[in-house]
């Protein structure tokens, strides 16, 4: 299945969990979609690794097939696999532009990078699934310093995580480091994905 690109907003009401970090979209209707949407059932242990497999994906907004390579290739790095497969997810370029506050959403982040604004180490990298290393550099072309979805990305900016750091007069930005597990999504069970692809 293609990467999932219809409203946002009734995938995060359908899985219970805000795949944007913000919460907005529960805070009206904390429910799932439709008119069955406030019945309340028990879910099976399928069901709720389907479910947090789900939210991952579609917070990083990946397709299906990304996502299984992705897992895999975690899996055969040193450590906690699960942890393993966070870290890599958090270095994808379009979440590290994310992170940097470049946007306001990793869709919005993604077309910057596929449109072609984004350097890494002085050249230009329209794949928003290339990895980063840490200690690469992230900035903006020269003629997309102005463009105001990302004036208006940075001025509305509150908290950058500690794994990236940013230079206000060069508008640039460092992936320092792969982030500590505590440091995001701190609702994600991912044993559980791991569960679930291993059954």
């Amino acid at each position: 299945m293609s990467r999932y690109t219809g409203p946002t907003w009734k995938i995060s009401r359908r899985l219970g969990y805000s795949i944007s970090e913000t919460g907005k979209e529960l805070k009206k209707r904390p429910y799932a979609p439709g008119q069955h949407g406030q019945r309340r059932s028990k879910l099976s242990d399928y069901a709720q690794q389907l479910q947090e497999k789900q939210k991952v994906r579609f917070t990083y907004g990946v397709s299906e097939k990304q996502f299984l390579k992705t897992f895999k290739e975690a899996n055969k790095m040193p450590g906690v696999h699960g942890e393993n497969f966070i870290k890599l997810l958090e270095s994808r370029l379009d979440n590290v532009v994310y992170r940097l506050g470049f946007a306001t959403t990793r869709a919005q982040a993604r077309q910057l990078v596929n449109h072609g604004h984004i350097i890494v180490d002085g050249n230009k990298v329209d794949i928003p699934s290339y990895r980063l290393q840490p200690g690469q550099k992230v900035s903006l072309k020269e003629r997309s310093k102005d463009l105001k979805i990302v004036l208006d990305a940075l001025e509305n900016m509150v908290l950058r995580k500690e794994f990236v750091s940013y230079d206000e007069d060069k508008m640039e930005g460092i992936f320092v480091r792969y982030p500590e597990r505590n440091e995001v999504l701190p609702d994600i069970k991912e044993n559980l994905i791991v569960e679930f692809y291993n059954r």
